[in-house]
């Protein structure tokens, strides 16, 4: 309680207000008096220097500057302003971990909070990028013990001198930002809805469809993913398949205890391995299988039932993996799960098959919606022929959703795109997509036998369009039925 009560001491309204140069005060309450002179004098000095000199650049440096070159010749003459983001409040005086935004961390590589970055025309053509973020905090004036976001609260940052080495730009002071923001002239864009502070700065400078196309082009350039990116998206889903085979070792502790074993377990391995999990994981065990977005993950472990683990690790650079298998929990399908499971390959198969350069982005979802309507109609669940279910579309009853989207910083990524950039285009090499075909038959559904009630399916890879075809980053995980079983006979002997 009194390190908590210490926080919120530290947390005063006016701590941080013109940190540079005036002092910072704290307000007296029941437990501490005001900052003496004497305790203030104390504090200033007995520190080391740890300036750090001669470090390399971010390995995705070079990247981010050439994505900041094409943002540069797409909007030239006009200032581009994209933040960070700030810190949440989770409840009370305690935040949600920070995640800065994606299109600032795709044209930087930096993820601290209240940065933003700022592009400004020159005269003869191009932009300057400048980097604006929170300096070292001053120990002059107290700020870094006596602000809540103090160093000595939440951990040393990198000065600016260093900030610059890593990111391989100009870095300034972000409390200066919103000011120099203000006096700007000409036409301005800006990325909303991460930083009101910036926003309100350029209130009358921006206009919402502006600001929008900024958006549309930004999460367009991710499209394409570079040398960089792709070993990321590769690392994510190496990792992936470490968690996953983690949970297999588990899986009696969690039908002991609850879903919740599970997620946490996977958890593990992200925060070990990478920065987190990319989404919330889906631990989906028995019918909650058949939930496309369980993620309550609160449910009962059950031998005989089939456990659909929908996950993901994020790197360190925040690149995310996004895959999912269906395991038997007792190591062995039943028979009508295994030609449910089979079913769901099949389509699955035929889908990464139409993934490659030239194709139509839609071909991999209509090949593995196919082979879905036609199990339907062998199995006598729906009428057939199998035009007339596809025409009609009557397998979504079943299918629910579309079979994969873009993949990368986001978990559904770029999804600002045109229609005519993402689900109207060609595939090209560098795109990175899931396929995840799946069947789901709902407990309470009354079209199908009773013994398919409960059964959910899906089965999720990771795809990079390559020159020739196509490459799956997440095959270090089994597929096929046989395969599956083997797999976890082996991990759990």
């Amino acid at each position: 309680m009194a390190e908590a009560q210490d926080k919120q001491d530290a947390q005063d309204p006016q701590a941080g207000q013109d940190a540079q140069d005036k002092p910072i005060k704290q307000r007296k309450n029941g437990l501490y008096p005001a900052v003496s002179d004497e305790l203030a004098a104390v504090m200033k000095s007995g520190w080391a220097d740890t300036e750090r000199t001669g470090l390399q650049p971010l390995p995705q440096a070079s990247y981010a500057a050439a994505r900041r070159a094409a943002l540069s010749a797409r909007f030239p003459g006009e200032r581009i302003v994209v933040p960070a983001g700030n810190l949440r409040t989770r409840s009370n005086d305690t935040e949600y971990p920070f995640r800065a935004s994606t299109e600032y961390v795709h044209l930087t590589g930096d993820q601290t909070q209240d940065a933003v970055l700022v592009l400004e025309p020159l005269a003869g053509g191009g932009h300057e990028a400048t980097a604006y973020l929170l300096p070292r905090s001053n120990r002059e004036n107290g700020e870094f013990w006596l602000d809540g976001q103090g160093e000595l609260w939440v951990g040393r940052r990198n000065s600016l001198t260093e900030a610059e080495q890593l990111l391989g730009l100009p870095c300034k002071d972000v409390r200066k930002a919103a000011d120099e923001l203000r006096e700007a002239t000409g036409p301005v864009r800006v990325v909303r809805g991460h930083d009101a502070g910036i926003e309100a700065a350029l209130t009358d400078k921006v206009t919402a469809e502006r600001d929008a196309e900024l958006k549309t082009f930004l999460s367009e350039l991710r499209l394409i993913k570079d040398e960089f990116e792709v070993g990321e998206l590769q690392k994510a889903c190496d990792s992936t398949a470490r968690g996953f085979e983690d949970v297999v070792k588990v899986l009696d502790r969690a039908e002991a205890t609850s879903e919740r074993y599970i997620e946490g377990t996977f958890f593990l391995r992200a925060r070990v391995e990478g920065n987190d999990v990319g989404y919330g994981s889906i631990c989906a065990a028995g019918p909650h299988a058949t939930t496309l977005h369980w993620v309550r993950n609160d449910g009962p472990v059950r031998s005989g039932d089939l456990l659909l683990l929908d996950a993901g690790v994020e790197t360190d650079s925040l690149y995310t993996a996004d895959v999912t298998r269906t395991l038997p929990i007792s190591g062995t399908f039943t028979p009508l799960q295994r030609t449910v499971y089979d079913a769901v390959y099949e389509a699955q198969q035929a889908g990464i098959q139409a993934v490659k350069p030239g194709a139509a982005y839609r071909d991999f979802h209509e090949a593995a919606q196919r082979v879905l309507a036609e199990k339907l109609v062998e199995w006598g669940l729906v009428e057939g022929p199998v035009e007339r279910v596809l025409e009609l579309a009557l397998q979504r009853r079943w299918t629910l959703h579309g079979t994969g989207h873009m993949l990368g910083l986001d978990v559904h990524d770029c999804a600002q795109a045109r229609t005519e950039a993402y689900v109207d285009c060609t595939l090209e090499p560098g795109m990175v997509l899931t396929v995840e075909p799946g069947l789901y038959f709902q407990a309470d559904d009354l079209t199908v036998p009773e013994e398919y009630r409960g059964i959910g399916v899906r089965i999720e890879d990771d795809i990079l369009v390559t020159e020739d075809g196509n490459r799956n980053l997440s095959a270090g995980l089994p597929r096929t039925s046989g395969d599956v079983e083997a797999w976890m006979a082996a991990l759990r002997s």
